[in-house]
C-alpha cells in the first residue's frame, strides 16, 4: 500500500516538473531542503490525518484489533518492539499510526512508528507518512523520541526489519531477532521500558512465492535488500471481484497483542554484557506473551517462535 501510494505521489512530481508546474517542484525541493531533518525530529503528525474515515475501513477490513494486557504508565517513555514483520506490517500501521485504537486503550502516550529513511526522500509522500506518525529509523531519530523528559512517548520498532518479510508465509513463526541488539542498546541508553508486542495474523495476509534458504530466489532477494535496503517479496493473495489471484491482501482477523513493559534503567554507556543480558530476558518476555495468547488465534499448541 505504501509502495503504491510513494509511486503515485512520485508520479505527481514528476508530472510537475516536466509540466508547466515546474516552479512548483523548485519551490518543494527548496523545502525538501530545509525540512530534512524533520522526520529525525520527531515529524510532524496530524490527528486531521489519522483520524481520516478510510483508516476507520482500513481496520474493518481485516479486521485489526489491539489487545492491552497491562497498563503502560504515560510518565515514561516506551520502546515497542513490533513482530512479526509481515508482508504489509499491517498490524502496526493499523494500530499506531491511526486513531483512535492506541489512543483509547494507552490514554497520555504518543506512538512513533520508526521505519527505513529511504521513505522520507520521495517527494509528497513524506509529508503523508510523517502526518501519520511515522519517523525515521535512524538511531538519532529513536533518540529524539525517547528523549523526551517528561514520558509519555513510545518508539514502535519492527524489529525484524525488511528482512524478515521475507519469511512472511502463512503459518511461518520465524523471526530475525537473535542479531538484532541495536533497539536493546537504545532502550539502556534511554531508560526507555521495553515492551514485546506480537501480532498474531501479520503472516497471513498473503501468499508468497516459496523462497527457503539457500533457494537462488532466496539468494537473489537478500542480495537485492543489501544494494537496496528494502526486500522485495514475491506475493500474491485476492483480487478486487474474486479470491483465487491479486494483491489485495486477504480478509484474515489481525490481533496486536501489546504485552507488560520490562522495566529498564538507564545506563548511557552499557557493556555488551549488560545489552546481551537485556536481550535475552526480552526474548523470554516475547515468547512468554506468545505462548500466553496463541491458543487465542488459532495458534496449534505444538507450534512456537524460532528465534534466527
Amino acid at each position: 500500500f505504501l509502495s503504491l501510494v510513494a509511486e503515485f505521489c512520485f508520479g505527481f512530481f514528476v508530472i510537475l516538473i516536466l509540466g508547466n508546474f515546474w516552479f512548483l517542484a523548485v519551490l518543494y525541493l527548496l523545502w525538501l531542503y530545509l525540512d530534512w531533518g524533520t522526520p529525525c525530529a520527531g515529524g510532524r503528525r496530524s490527528h486531521w490525518v489519522r483520524s481520516w474515515t478510510v483508516w476507520k475501513y482500513f481496520r474493518e477490513y481485516f479486521p485489526i484489533h489491539l489487545i492491552k494486557t497491562s497498563e503502560l504508565n504515560p510518565n515514561h517513555n516506551y520502546l515497542l518492539g513490533f513482530h512479526p514483520h509481515g508482508v504489509l506490517v499491517a498490524g502496526a500501521f493499523g494500530n499506531f499510526c491511526t486513531d483512535p485504537p492506541f489512543k483509547n486503550l494507552f490514554p497520555g502516550l504518543t506512538p512513533y512508528l520508526h521505519i527505513m529513511p529511504i521513505w522520507f526522500g520521495c517527494p509528497f509522500f513524506r509529508e503523508y507518512i510523517m502526518s501519520a506518525g511515522m519517523v525515521s529509523a535512524s538511531k538519532e531519530s529513536v533518540s529524539h523520541v525517547l528523549s523526551n523528559k517528561g514520558g509519555g512517548h513510545a518508539s514502535v520498532i519492527v524489529i525484524g526489519g525488511a528482512e524478515e518479510s521475507l519469511n512472511a508465509h502463512p503459518g511461518s513463526l520465524t523471526l530475525n531477532i537473535l542479531k538484532r541488539k541495536g533497539f536493546i542498546k537504545m532502550a539502556l541508553k534511554h531508560g526507555a521500558h521495553l515492551v514485546p508486542v506480537f501480532s498474531f495474523g501479520e503472516n497471513e495476509l498473503f501468499k508468497q512465492v516459496a523462497n527457503p534458504k539457500g533457494s537462488w530466489l532466496r539468494n537473489v532477494q537478500e542480495r537485492l535488500q543489501k544494494i537496496m535496503g528494502f526486500a522485495l517479496p514475491l506475493f500474491h493473495a485476492r483480487g478486487v471481484f474474486q479470491y483465487s489471484f491479486g494483491l489485495i491482501p486477504y480478509r484474515q482477523p489481525i490481533h496486536t497483542v501489546v504485552g507488560s513493559p520490562i522495566p529498564v534503567k538507564q545506563n548511557l554507556n552499557p557493556t555488551t554484557e549488560e545489552i546481551d543480558q537485556l536481550h535475552a530476558l526480552y526474548l523470554q518476555k516475547l515468547k512468554k506473551l506468545f505462548e500466553e495468547h496463541k491458543s487465542n488465534y488459532g495458534i496449534p499448541a505444538h507450534k512456537s517462535l524460532i528465534f534466527e
